[in-house]
């Protein structure tokens, strides 16, 4: 996925603070984000010696969490809806991807027009806006002007 901004507006994935710390930031209790990394709602870093490590991120989404369930929202619920959230993210940076793959291509589509139009240019030539009627094995008529 890459780095993505925190609310500080920084990009910080690295995974730094101990679980006391990232309880404290996010204003739970350790246990809590034990029972936080059990149900698939954060994922922290682990060290060689297995111990935990939160990113900025994951502060940020522990106190997403802390807010969806202030909502009343259960476990289950908020990672549905972090879940949903995710979607919504990757489908608009799709979006604008193929928004802008849309405007490329409909820039060559353009020149491409525009040079078949140069191209035949040359092969125009002027003419008038006389009509000539013909009847069956008579030839033609004298021609009428359209108005």
């Amino acid at each position: 996925m890459g780095d993505r901004p925190t609310a500080t507006g920084k990009s910080d994935d690295r995974a730094v603070f101990v679980i006391s710390v990232a309880a404290e930031l996010a204003g739970v209790h350790p246990q809590t984000l034990r029972v936080y990394e059990r149900k698939g709602l954060v994922r922290p870093k682990r060290t060689t010696s297995n111990s935990r490590r939160y990113s900025e991120r994951d502060i940020e989404r522990l106190r997403q969490i802390q807010d969806l369930t202030g909502l009343g929202v259960n476990l289950a619920g908020v990672r549905r809806v972090m879940e949903l959230t995710e979607q919504i993210e990757l489908l608009q940076e799709r979006v604008v991807r193929l928004e802008a793959e849309l405007r490329a291509q409909s820039r060559r589509h353009r020149q491409d027009l525009d040079r078949e139009r140069r191209a035949h240019r040359r092969d125009l030539v002027p003419y008038s806006s006389a009509m000539v009627l013909y009847e069956r094995g008579q030839g033609p008529l004298r021609p009428e002007r359209s108005t």
